[in-house]
């Protein structure tokens, strides 16, 4: 009689690890590719943002629309997709404590890019925006 109940506590063991595999172990390892492939990207933006900036500071005698227009062509180099076109979002301003200087921001809608791993319930680990702003001082 011994035997039998210890057969099927091994059942039961094997139903428990199938359980406790499937919510809570693969939900773990789903969080943490996603917010490893988030944080790789969220390197691209703030490189991107950081080359138009660079782009622009360089620029030799570049007005202010010339400027904007350099930058935003490094950031869609750099990015692979061109800026204010579905998720990437480019900005430029100058810092109000620099009157010489110019910002570049890029925002990327993280979420709603389909070619993106976005697995269910991943909302509260991974941003639903990337934003990276970069500043430089121009060259005359």
């Amino acid at each position: 009689m011994r035997r039998r109940g210890a057969r099927d506590d091994k059942g039961a063991a094997a139903v428990e690890a199938a359980l406790v595999i499937t919510f809570v172990l693969l939900p773990v390892i789903f969080g943490i590719i996603s917010y490893g492939y988030m944080l790789s990207f969220r390197q691209s933006v703030s490189l991107a943002a950081s080359e138009g900036v660079r782009a622009a500071a360089v620029a030799p005698g570049a007005g202010s629309p010339d400027r904007q227009a350099i930058a935003f062509e490094a950031i869609s180099n750099a990015m692979g997709a061109d800026c204010n076109v579905d998720h990437l979002v480019c900005e430029t301003g100058t810092p109000i404590d620099c009157a010489t200087c110019m910002s570049v921001t890029v925002r990327y809608n993280y979420l709603a890019d389909p070619s993106k791993p976005n697995f269910p319930g991943m909302g509260i680990v991974v941003p639903e925006h990337l934003t990276y702003t970069a500043v430089s001082e121009m060259t005359q």
